[in-house]
């Protein structure tokens, strides 16, 4: 059976890229193919640039998804790729255009304006450091800090979860519910912080930590990759989740994309 072919995705913006990257990636994941690469190209000031990475599309076979805000450059990447031959998708063009026809105003024509350095941009700089900072429960004065505190047993996605809403501005604390270990006495202080409870479904836990396991490179029968060691946590997790009385999310087949958003709507 011959191989599949790669498919590229050339992503082309005059700031950083990351948003239009950021919509290829979402639609590679509603295929079923892994043979596809993406070759991101930012912070382009020049028309030859354009040509230059639109004559590389032609050559791959591939598509561009780009975000430019010049003018000059929008042209250049029209002109080009329907005289090559080559499909090209605007990703901001449309929702400008759109914002433009409806509320009667113009745009700044300023790339990069999404990353510019004011303050929201330092407040995302310090939510990440506080959700490294007290991630995993290192140190539980967090816990009176946080505006989100997640908990959870292991392997539910606590760390990752911290970190995306720390993208977001959120200053997030989480700590592992454990059976040996009893739950510090700041979780359950009052506070204006919201606590979320994080669960999986038993049998997919056990998959995750059979394989985290394996590429620690120790034995997968370990007690920590039991079932029955799984159930007896997530019972545990369910009683202290009772007692904080907070909303619980059960991860089991959520994204980290999707569980953020049912978490930033509580805040709201």
């Amino acid at each position: 059976m011959a191989e599949e072919p790669q498919k590229v995705i050339f992503v082309c913006s005059d700031a950083i890229g990351e948003t239009a990257e950021a919509v290829a990636r979402a639609t590679t994941r509603q295929f079923a193919t892994e043979q596809v690469k993406i070759k991101r190209f930012g912070n382009i000031k020049h028309e030859d640039e354009i040509k230059a990475i639109i004559q590389e599309a032609a050559e791959a076979g591939g598509f561009i998804a780009y975000t430019l805000v010049q003018p000059e450059l929008c042209e250049t990447m029209r002109e080009e790729t329907i005289r090559l031959g080559v499909r090209a998708v605007d990703v901001m063009g449309p929702m400008m255009q759109a914002f433009i026809d409806t509320f009667n105003d113009s745009p700044k024509y300023k790339p990069g304006l999404l990353h510019e350095m004011d303050e929201n941009y330092y407040r995302k700089i310090e939510a990440v450091e506080f959700a490294v900072k007290y991630d995993d429960g290192k140190d539980t004065r967090g816990l009176l800090q946080a505006q989100v505190v997640l908990v959870g047993v292991s392997r539910t996605s606590k760390t990752p979860l911290s970190i995306f809403l720390a993208h977001k501005g959120i200053r997030t604390a989480n700590y592992p519910l454990t059976i040996e270990v009893k739950p510090p006495e700041e979780l359950f202080i009052s506070s204006n912080r919201l606590t979320v409870g994080l669960t999986m479904h038993p049998e997919r836990l056990l998959k995750i930590r059979t394989e985290r396991l394996k590429a620690l490179g120790l034995p997968s029968q370990a007690h920590y990759a039991s079932l029955e060691r799984i159930e007896k946590e997530l019972k545990f997790a369910s009683d202290i989740m009772d007692r904080l009385k907070c909303p619980v999310i059960d991860v089991t087949e959520k994204a980290i994309e999707e569980t953020a958003g049912l978490i930033m709507e509580m805040l709201v």
